[in-house]
């Protein structure tokens, strides 16, 4: 099991926009923040729910091109929550919401594109 992940992002600042945006629909916010000053590397900024943050984003690393990440959504209209957000904050649509049966019968999911191109998925993988 992951405790957490982390992508480099080239501009903090506009991240951060999208990402708090983007993952409101699923309940997962800021819980903690760091500073170049603090870690003596990178600043950063951790989502999750409640005080564990799960999902960084942060400088000081080379990209190293585009990733694929996938958040959990209890509902479908979740999933399609978020797809509205994250075009709405200035993601790039890279696939609507709507039903992945080659994976299984109830994968429901959407796909972004993060303002670095990485891949931002949302699933719900319950019945409608």
């Amino acid at each position: 099991m992951l405790d957490h992940i982390g992508l480099a992002v080239s501009d903090l600042a506009i991240s951060r926009r999208f990402y708090v945006v983007a993952l409101a629909p699923l309940s997962l916010g800021i819980v903690m923040e760091v500073t170049q000053e603090q870690t003596g590397k990178y600043a950063g900024a951790g989502f999750g729910a409640g005080n564990k943050p799960f999902f960084w984003i942060g400088t000081g690393d080379q990209r190293s091109g585009p990733l694929h990440v996938a958040f959990t959504a209890s509902t479908r209209a979740q999933v399609d929550a978020f797809y509205q957000a994250a075009l709405s904050a200035g993601g790039r649509d890279h696939g609507p919401p709507g039903v992945r049966a080659h994976y299984h019968p109830n994968y429901y999911g959407a796909f972004v594109l993060d303002p670095d191109g990485n891949n931002v998925e949302a699933v719900c993988h319950g019945p409608s």
